[in-house]
């Protein structure tokens, strides 16, 4: 299955509808809004003057936000559309942004700069079929000392919704629509793999990175999945049972030394 090119067709159709969306709201993004939340701003911290990558990064919001922290920033994504769009509005931003079509794996495979930061964040990780191949390209990509941030929805949510919490050998291919509210029903076939937290974690730890912090949040800054309820000052809430359901998680880990790969030469 050629799972590529079938989830590049399907983000390149979504982001035509995502650029168009009161969900993105690009023309506030134009007129200064940043697109970060605060999760990520505060587990980052101060990003000027370092180097940034952003894999997964979509059409290039929170991208160009940490370029407007002062980050010397390169975003990396499939989608060709969205990085066409990431291009024009570094261009209408005056920014200095580099962006790359390309699939991740293949970037990891040629890429020979190293970053201060590299990040990824919200709906990332079930894209990718291989999570030690997308750990090994994170570790390449840091500078000794560097930071990997993660920020990801918590797959809890994805077992209510009738998913698979544990990987499994067969990936979920599926119809679906997009979540912002100008997708008017039009689909898109895509193809996701599932990941429990353990081997996220575990796919870190095996190419040596070390972990510095987990943190699980009961509120999304989105409002992009059902049953979601609005709680003021804080985001956005799931109930189950009378409990709040885990919706974010995010992990810091650091490169502090020679690779694992390295070690076993």
């Amino acid at each position: 299955m050629d799972y590529i090119n079938i989830n590049k067709e399907a983000w390149n159709k979504r982001t035509k509808v995502h650029v168009d969306s009161k969900f993105y709201d690009v023309k506030a993004f134009k007129n200064g809004k940043s697109s970060l939340n605060k999760i990520e701003l505060e587990q980052l911290g101060n990003v000027d003057r370092k180097s940034l990558l952003h894999l997964q990064c979509h059409f290039g919001q929170d991208t160009l936000s940490w370029a407007r922290l002062g980050a010397k920033v390169t975003g990396v994504d499939l989608s060709t559309a969205a990085i066409a769009q990431a291009k024009q509005l570094n261009l209408d931003l005056g920014l200095d942004a580099k962006f790359i079509a390309d699939d991740i794996y293949n970037f990891g495979a040629h890429n020979s700069e190293q970053f201060d930061i590299v990040y990824t964040s919200y709906g990332v990780l079930c894209w990718l079929p291989d999570l030690t191949r997308w750990a090994q390209l994170i570790e390449d990509s840091l500078s000794i000392g560097g930071e990997f941030h993660l920020v990801e929805f918590h797959p809890f949510n994805d077992l209510l919704s009738g998913y698979s919490y544990f990987p499994q050998v067969d990936p979920d291919v599926e119809e679906e629509g997009t979540y912002t509210e100008n997708c008017d029903g039009e689909t898109s076939t895509v193809v996701t793999w599932a990941h429990s937290i353990s081997e996220v974690v575990n796919a870190l730890i095996s190419v040596g990175l070390n972990i510095e912090l987990f943190n699980e949040y009961p509120y999304s800054p989105y409002d992009c999945f059902e049953g979601l309820k609005h709680v003021p000052e804080l985001g956005f809430e799931m109930i189950s049972k009378g409990q709040q359901v885990p919706l974010i998680y995010t992990i810091k880990a650091r490169k502090t030394g020679l690779s694992v790969k390295q070690n076993k030469q």
